[in-house]
């Protein structure tokens, strides 16, 4: 089945250096038009952190977002894939104990809130599942 990319764009330049999120399917992303295939990645305005391993929603751990408050974000976003699904709230407390926000929503919806939130200069970390496992 022939796949459309689909392209966004919500601000008329890219700012400098920053990652943004230019396309994606059903089964990948494309920052700065780099395609990423990987099953999951942790994303912030100026790293892309392949190595957050986590194969399904399932997998998700307290640990995986610990991770997150390394990048010392003012809110977090997590991408589940196809599908809108929340994590058990004992598993992102971390996060609000660290009164650190976490806004969670499909991969598509995630990709553009980044988008936005970059361009709106805050310091964002985005966890984000590419499959639905």
């Amino acid at each position: 089945m022939l796949q459309l990319e689909t392209a966004l764009k919500f601000h008329l330049t890219q700012a400098e250096g920053l990652n943004l999120f230019t396309g994606y399917g059903d089964d990948y992303v494309l920052i700065n038009r780099e395609r990423y295939t990987q099953s999951s990645l942790l994303v912030t305005p100026d790293q892309i952190n392949a190595d957050w391993k986590i194969n399904s929603f399932n997998e998700l751990q307290s640990k995986h977002f610990s991770v997150m408050l390394e990048y010392t974000p003012e809110i977090t976003v997590l991408g589940t894939g196809r599908q809108l699904r929340f994590p058990h709230p004992r598993l992102s407390a971390a996060l609000t104990n660290a009164g650190i926000g976490l806004e969670v929503m499909d991969t598509k919806a995630a990709c553009r809130t980044f988008n936005i939130l970059v361009g709106e200069g805050r310091q964002v970390v985005l966890g984000l599942l590419l499959t639905d496992n």
